[in-house]
């Protein structure tokens, strides 16, 4: 690994603890950016639906106390639950137009029921990660992120207008215009540290210009408590699960899956900001992020509020301030519980007048769409995922606006499934995938036990790979070549392992020029991939342990090692002309 990836601005790794005092001030520090967006998503859902007063505080302190209880549990990392790097947990944006729809529907007990039944898919996605990686790919994820903007959007400009009564008409326009520019104008102009606080800035001069026009009420500020709990609010649970129930039910799904997967690229991306040396991805912290989220939704269903997701912003915040340490994590999880038992507290940010709250969210919604851009440019393009992304989007708006065959569709379940654009983009894009996956050579497959024994069978299955694919002896040499230390490596591991034997899949397709092959295995071992990247600084006269490391470096074009709980997943490539 050269000096150039060693990255300095990394003050505290996740396993590292800084002295009290910095822990608790960068805590603090980011709890002030977030919770400003975990009351406000609340604060729209719940008046767009028109929703009680009583309803609103009760889902405010729902939210921040389990906000901060999911924070902790990310940070801490109990078993398989949790990250164990700083997460910040919080209201998902992306639920805003099916939560609407559910509590215009049947209220918050409705949508506190499909909140609990939606949120057991994550536990299923992340215990079969590992299967699904193929289908729920990047592509996917970005491809309904960017649909969330098209659904919510519509929803957002309507709450924009919305002004008490004999209010001026120009007041809805001019404050939400005001808090839009101020943001806009930090976001482009201040510094980074600075930069962090727009959202903040924006609404307290939103705030200003809203009070200027007598459409800020204050008296929510001052006839809340300063210490308590509104226990008598809770909205209760819907068991009855009645018609409105079932067809809201897909969409929920969707939504979930498209929040786990945000959840995934959170896990990804944290770890790579908050490590001195960049390592490969360890999809275990993925899971274990995922199980975290699912819990987080479970109560948040429980309580009867809005579902909660991990927040890109806490990979921001990990890279402006260089500190990734988990007692960070906890502080900020500590500081939402506290906040939730001060209602006063919570006031300020429900007492916001909706143009203020709409802009904030028109800009956080904004930025979620070119969020999806990004996801799906980064997993690189090629004709496959071209048709994928476009045709996914195009459909979803399309069924959003009611613009394909409406009147086919009619209005049962199907219009209720297809009405969203966001599900109906997703159900495409998911499908596609899957046929892609279905359909790309699955036949080249081997399934044996992990040992020695094994190497004829792997180097023959090798063989008749490269030349059902027409490869010269130069590309099947290299193939069988790095299939061998890769397998010497696995078995290696198993060995000093020990225990109970061990299967091996060994899978392999082809892509044009390139063959890619991937064993899967519940051996553990070390990170290949790290192991590689570590060549450079060992001594010139390597180990016998390390032969087998550096023979894979040179006959193989691209190494990839996935670390699951309880499997593996190493994958190689090797490319080379008919």
């Amino acid at each position: 690994m050269s000096t150039e990836e060693f990255n300095e601005h990394v003050r505290y790794e996740p396993d590292e603890n800084p002295p009290a005092l910095i822990a608790i001030g960068a805590g603090i520090q980011s709890a002030l950016v977030i919770v400003a967006p975990i009351v406000l998503t609340v604060v729209i859902v719940v008046r767009i639906a028109e929703q009680s007063a009583e309803y609103l505080t009760w889902a405010v302190f729902a939210a921040l106390l389990i906000s901060g209880v999911t924070t902790v549990i990310q940070a801490a990392r109990i078993g398989t639950i949790g990250s164990g790097h700083v997460l910040i947990m919080g209201t998902s944006g992306a639920f805003i137009a099916v939560c609407v729809a559910a509590l215009v529907e049947g209220g918050p007990a409705l949508m506190a029921s499909l909140i609990v039944a939606s949120s057991l898919i994550q536990f299923l996605l992340a215990s079969r990660l590992a299967v699904l990686r193929r289908v729920f790919t990047p592509a996917v994820a970005g491809t309904v992120i960017m649909l969330i903007a098209v659904t919510v959007m519509p929803i957002v400009f309507d709450a924009a207008r919305s002004v008490p009564a004999g209010s001026p008409p120009e007041s809805g326009l001019v404050t939400a215009l005001v808090t839009i520019l101020v943001i806009v104008v930090m976001v482009l102009k201040a510094p980074p540290a600075l930069r962090l606080w727009s959202p903040i800035v924006g609404i307290v001069l939103g705030c200003a210009v809203a009070g200027a026009y007598g459409i800020y009420d204050a008296d929510l500020i001052l006839d809340a408590a300063w210490i308590g709990v509104p226990l008598d609010s809770w909205p209760g649970f819907d068991v009855a699960l009645g018609r409105e129930f079932w067809l809201l039910l897909p969409a929920f799904v969707v939504v979930t899956l498209v929040g786990a997967i945000e959840t995934l690229g959170d896990g990804v991306a944290i770890q790579r900001v908050s490590r001195r040396r960049p390592k490969a991805t360890d999809f275990r912290v993925v899971q274990g992020a995922l199980n975290a989220d699912g819990i987080g939704n479970l109560l948040s269903g429980l309580a009867g509020t809005l579902p909660n997701t991990t927040y890109s912003t806490s990979v921001s915040l990990a890279d402006v301030t260089g500190i990734g340490s988990r007692r960070v994590g906890v502080v900020i999880g500590i500081a939402f519980v506290v906040v939730a038992f001060f209602p006063k507290a919570a006031a300020v940010f429900i007492a916001i007048p909706n143009p203020v709250a709409a802009a904030y969210m028109i800009v956080l919604i904004a930025l979620l769409f070119v969020q999806g851009m990004r996801i799906v440019v980064r997993d690189g393009t090629d004709h496959r995922k071209v048709i994928v992304v476009g045709l996914s989007f195009w459909l979803g708006v399309g069924f959003q606006n009611g613009a394909i065959f409406p009147d086919q569709v009619g209005d049962g379940f199907a219009a209720a499934l297809l009405g969203n654009g966001m599900t109906a983009g997703a159900i495409s894009a998911i499908v596609m995938m899957a046929f892609i996956e279905l359909t790309g050579g699955r036949g080249n497959r081997l399934r044996t036990n992990l040992d020695e024994s094994c190497l004829p069978k792997v180097e023959k299955f090798l063989r008749r790979v490269a030349d059902r694919g027409g490869r010269g002896q130069v590309t099947t040499e290299r193939l069988v070549s790095a299939g061998e230390e890769t397998l010497a490596i696995l078995v290696r591991a198993a060995e000093q392992a020990g225990g109970q034997d061990r299967r091996l899949t060994v899978s392999a397709r082809i892509d044009g020029e390139r063959i890619e092959v991937e064993f899967v295995t519940a051996a553990e071992t070390e990170n290949v991939e790290d192991r590689i990247a570590h060549l450079n600084e060992l001594p010139p006269a390597p180990d016998e342990r390390e032969i087998s490391f550096r023979l894979l470096w040179h006959y193989a074009d691209s190494v990839r090692h996935q670390k699951y709980h309880a499997l593996d997943v190493i994958a190689i490539g090797v490319s080379g002309k008919r």
